[in-house]
């Protein structure tokens, strides 16, 4: 009788002990930077950039860093069952009005899932979804998206630049090339470090 009923208080111990290192693991995890710039030089593994805001930066890149193209495509590439991002500004009856519209590749569906904050522009939002109805509208194409904790219509002006990404290479990475890193690391010696970088290509500037 004395072992079976130690059995839920070692089982709560161990439950404890594994929540516990779940959040020093995520405590452990480095934050990431979001930069939108021009890349001014290229030395090895390690980049210049204008950012946006007009700061320089320098960020290093992995051994493994995944390029990829930012290219220009149509929004009839958007279709039912399409996994797209939605840069947008919120309107007062609760749509949102895209910005910008990215379509990401089939093995990226999933990726960033759902609605949140974005820094585009002030009190912007970014929304990745799939397409569940696409529509004409008065005002331009009108898109359903919905994602695991809700849906969002989005109203798609037409001069609205809409994107995809496609495989790059190391060699797109060269000096006046427009690039957005969404998440680069930022060590405990305050460098920053990136494992994927997006690059406009053909003279796009990445709209999201």
């Amino acid at each position: 009788m004395q072992k079976s009923s130690s059995w839920p208080r070692l089982f709560a111990a161990t439950l404890g002990l594994a929540a516990l290192f779940a959040v020093e693991a995520a405590a452990q995890q480095p934050p990431t930077v979001r930069i939108r710039g021009t890349i001014e030089a290229v030395d090895g593994p390690l980049l210049s950039i204008k950012s946006r805001e007009g700061a320089d930066m320098k960020v290093k890149t992995t051994d493994n860093v995944v390029v990829f193209a930012v290219v220009r495509t149509e929004l009839s590439e958007v279709r039912e069952g399409s996994y797209i991002g939605v840069t947008g500004m919120p309107e007062p009856d609760g749509t949102q009005r895209a910005v910008a519209v990215h379509i990401f590749p089939e093995n990226q569906r999933g990726a960033a899932e759902g609605f949140r904050p974005w820094d585009a522009r002030p009190n912007s939002t970014m929304t990745n979804a799939t397409v569940a109805q696409t529509v004409k509208g008065t005002d331009g194409q009108i898109i359903l998206v919905k994602y695991k904790d809700g849906e969002k219509k989005v109203v798609v002006p037409p001069d609205t630049p809409v994107v995809t990404f496609v495989a790059g290479d190391r060699s797109e990475l060269k000096p006046g090339a427009k690039i957005i890193i969404f998440g680069a690391a930022k060590k405990d010696d305050g460098t920053l470090e990136a494992n994927r970088v997006n690059v406009g290509r053909d003279g796009v500037t990445p709209p999201m």
